[in-house]
């Protein structure tokens, strides 16, 4: 703006959140908060402790960092330095809380958009996507409908087969009919798919909970460890193939990056891998043909169309060579989002960084508006 300065946009960054995937969104949330430029966003950090409650003022990352599980953060946690006021844990789980523990509704009052870096259950699943509609605040991200499909894998392949979309052999199965009659369940599953398999809780991301399984013995393991985190358990078939993802970005004409591999450390992408072990490779742009490239681009905005999505998601596949064919594994409405990060890396592949994606997803939000208005 000429001659004036121009009015910052106000814009609240929640991060944290009750799901398994609490500290991966503290990553994501540190970097998002470096990456928006103070003289465009007056930026209002709002925390989520694993309780529940939520808390704002001070250096609220710092805060939920203190109390983090620094073994699951990169690095082992080296850079979190404990926080200047005690962690407020024990509050109302719906109390907005400052550092010392007055209430500080005022400070999240006249936000122009809401960026929730939240991953998993109770964030990315369109919780909070519902809320803020409610409130009549816009939000970067896919909104109610595409955040819960996104989030629940065995919706998500139901919408993608109704697209006609490739997705592996896989089966369903209720945490209740496992615990009741878990020997059933295995001869079902034997009888439909063969080893290994992927058990897989049907709403976690950042391979939480998912078990790759070559017997019926560790079978029942995985389906154990899944209930722990759902009631519903998704179990694929298990195929040789390599990791392609491409990054999704924009509203109703959506643009995908270039494509990327992910080469994982260990025998297949689990957290440890995603997070912890530097030997996992990525090459991007992914090693494909010309007309591979392009297929898996064009299979990656139809399936963000096929949920509805808006804003930014990370298309995951699996690429079976022997056969040529893309299968789609997920899409993630809200991916790991530092700069080093897949969904960044293959965006500055593609010629935009970091902050420019900040910037853009923050335009597509306002652009987009309360969901269910027109643009």
């Amino acid at each position: 703006m000429t001659g004036a300065t121009m009015k910052r946009i106000r814009i609240g960054v929640i991060f944290g959140g009750q799901s398994g995937e609490h500290e991966v969104s503290l990553v994501s949330a540190r970097a998002v908060l470096n990456g928006l430029d103070p003289a465009r966003y007056d930026v209002v950090p709002i925390g989520i402790h694993k309780n529940g409650q939520w808390v704002a003022g001070g250096d609220v990352l710092a805060t939920l960092e203190s109390v983090a599980d620094v073994a699951l953060l990169p690095g082992g946690g080296d850079h979190v330095q404990p926080p200047q006021v005690p962690a407020q844990t024990t509050a109302s789980p719906h109390l907005i809380l400052r550092g010392d523990g007055s209430t500080v509704s005022q400070q999240i009052q006249g936000l122009d958009v809401v960026f929730p870096v939240l991953h998993g259950p109770m964030g990315e699943d369109g919780t909070i996507q519902g809320l803020l509609d409610l409130a009549g605040i816009p939000y970067v991200g896919c909104g109610v409908l595409a955040s819960a499909v996104g989030m629940d894998k065995a919706m998500m392949k139901a919408a993608f087969a109704a697209a006609g979309l490739p997705v592996v052999p896989w089966q369903l199965v209720q945490a209740h009919t496992y615990k009741h009659h878990p020997d059933q369940v295995i001869d079902q599953l034997e009888a439909q798919l063969h080893y290994p398999m992927f058990v897989k809780p049907a709403n976690m991301g950042s391979s939480v909970g998912i078990s790759k399984v070559k017997s019926r013995a560790e079978l029942h393991i995985g389906l154990q460890l899944a209930c722990t985190y759902d009631r519903r358990i998704v179990v694929e078939q298990g195929v040789t193939a390599r990791e392609i993802e491409v990054s999704v970005l924009g509203n109703e004409a959506p643009d995908a990056s270039v494509p990327g591999e992910i080469i994982p450390a260990n025998e297949w992408y689990d957290y440890e891998a995603k997070y912890l072990n530097d030997a996992t490779q990525v090459v991007i742009p992914a090693v494909l043909t010309p007309a591979q490239s392009l297929t898996v681009r064009q299979l990656a905005l139809r399936a963000f169309q096929a949920i509805d999505g808006a804003g930014l998601a990370r298309v995951d596949f699996l690429y079976d060579a022997a056969a040529d064919v893309f299968y789609l594994s997920e899409v993630n409405t809200m991916p790991g989002f530092t700069p080093m990060s897949m969904y960044a890396k293959m965006w500055q592949a593609s010629g935009v960084n970091y902050p420019a994606v900040v910037d853009r997803l923050v335009e597509l939000a306002l652009a987009r508006g309360v969901r269910g208005q027109e643009s």
